[in-house]
């Protein structure tokens, strides 16, 4: 009976902490929503001369001899939504080790979807736009942008079973892990070598504090800096350097839970006789924090990291990378664009590419006994979820900026993607609205 009880409640709380998630996953969609509306007027308001000025306002960073000059624009790009994949890469690791994608049954189905969910977009965009100068931006349409999708979720409330949202966590993860290789190996410039190399040695040096049992992140922050350095310069977008990183963060705690039970017991014991004794403040204070190194002792790096980076990354640097990236400026050229060869290709990919792709690939699983659909949740559902994963935008616009460089292309492109997700919001929320069941069985 014990054992069963301590099942339930580890399960209840997996189930507390993804409830946790999803409520501030969607919280964050709310706010990278409201800067995005916020870009678009500004830049189409009379205030449009002011929006370029602040996305060209020079950055300059010295760091010992070495000086690096950015736009605004640039450094957000290139700069702060490294910490985005880090925590993209924090998150792939913990699914992949503890987590929806840690066991082939478990990462199979979220797995098989992302990775149909992204060639058929790519297809689509291809089909439109082979042998023109734009066929570069076929990595555009492929992403899920996870904040959103689950933003659209949260909308139905309780009516949402919980294995469809972990379905969706779980693939938009997936989709990530997917998207990260894209950038690396198809949007990448001319290689330096030397400063490959110094990666590398980086890298290795990570490693080596991993296995050798080094816990203190301000050291991996450290080496993460001078990795960030060396991939900036290498011609690799600098944004990998973050996955790099996350991939060396430890996942193992310095103590084992059963330890920190046994002294927060016996710390608790010797706080109570220090107040019952009258001692003095400072040595009550002294167990205190005694007490408090513990309790970071038995978390975990990967999981301080990714609590710490959680709420800063959703709620600052996505809601300025929003502002920074989605300022389309209505020009009657680009509204004119809208149905051309680069804006059907993205706005089909998101819409019918990632629907078709994703619930195609689940059908076959099933049939052929890959993977087995989540408790409660049917091919209704799978479809309709399926049209939600069409939600590209951050990630979209972020491949965006690197497949085509300033100008029409890259304004369409941005105003097909705005549409593609709106479209793919309100059809989602709609399908799901009328197939989802009244009310959540108990």
């Amino acid at each position: 009976m014990s054992a069963l009880k301590t099942l339930t409640s580890i399960r209840a709380q997996i189930q507390g902490s993804f409830q946790a998630f999803f409520k501030q996953s969607s919280s964050a969609g709310i706010v990278i929503l409201v800067f995005t509306a916020i870009a678009i007027f500004w830049t189409n308001s009379a205030l449009h001369e002011s929006y370029e000025q602040f996305l060209h306002q020079p950055i300059d960073i010295t760091l010992f001899s070495l000086h690096l000059a950015f736009t605004f624009e640039h450094f957000v790009n290139d700069g702060l939504m490294v910490l985005f994949f880090l925590l993209v890469g924090l998150e792939i690791k913990r699914e992949a080790l503890i987590g929806e994608l840690s066991t082939l049954r478990k990462a199979a189905l979220p797995l098989i979807a992302a990775l149909a969910g992204m060639v058929f977009p790519g297809s689509i965009y291809a089909l439109f736009n082979a042998g023109t100068p734009a066929a570069h931006g076929w990595g555009v349409p492929v992403a899920t942008d996870i904040a959103f999708a689950l933003g659209v979720l949260a909308l139905l409330g309780n009516r949402v079973p919980l294995g469809l949202k972990v379905f969706v966590a779980a693939l938009a993860i997936a989709d990530d892990l997917l998207a990260v290789l894209v950038i690396a190996l198809f949007y990448t410039s001319s290689l330096n070598m030397l400063a490959l190399f110094g990666a590398a040695v980086t890298m290795i040096l990570l490693v080596v504090m991993n296995r050798s049992g080094v816990r203190d992140l301000r050291m991996y922050a450290l080496a993460g800096v001078v990795l960030w350095l060396f991939v900036l310069h290498s011609g690799i977008h600098a944004t990998i350097a973050g996955v790099m990183l996350a991939m060396t963060i430890p996942v193992r705690s310095r103590i084992s839970m059963k330890d920190f039970v046994h002294d927060a017991k016996t710390y608790l014991g010797g706080l109570v006789r220090t107040v019952e004794n009258g001692e003095e403040e400072g040595k009550q204070l002294d167990v205190v924090h005694a007490l408090e190194q513990r309790c970071e002792d038995v978390q975990s790096p990967l999981h301080r990291m990714e609590a710490s980076l959680y709420n800063g990354v959703n709620f600052l640097i996505m809601p300025v990378f929003a502002l920074v990236n989605a300022g389309v400026f209505f020009d009657p050229r680009v509204l004119d664009s809208i149905g051309d060869h680069v804006s059907m290709g993205i706005i089909l990919g998101l819409f019918l590419g990632k629907q078709v792709g994703i619930t195609l690939a689940v059908a076959l699983s099933l049939r052929l006994g890959i993977a087995e659909l989540p408790n409660r949740v049917n091919m209704r559902l799978i479809y309709g979820v399926s049209i939600l994963c069409g939600i590209g935008f951050t990630m979209a616009l972020f491949v965006a900026h690197l497949a085509f460089e300033p100008g029409m292309h890259l304004d369409v492109a941005r105003l097909s993607i705005l549409i593609a997700s709106s479209i793919c919001a309100l059809v989602g929320l709609l399908v799901l609205h009328l197939w989802l069941p009244k009310k959540q069985p108990a």
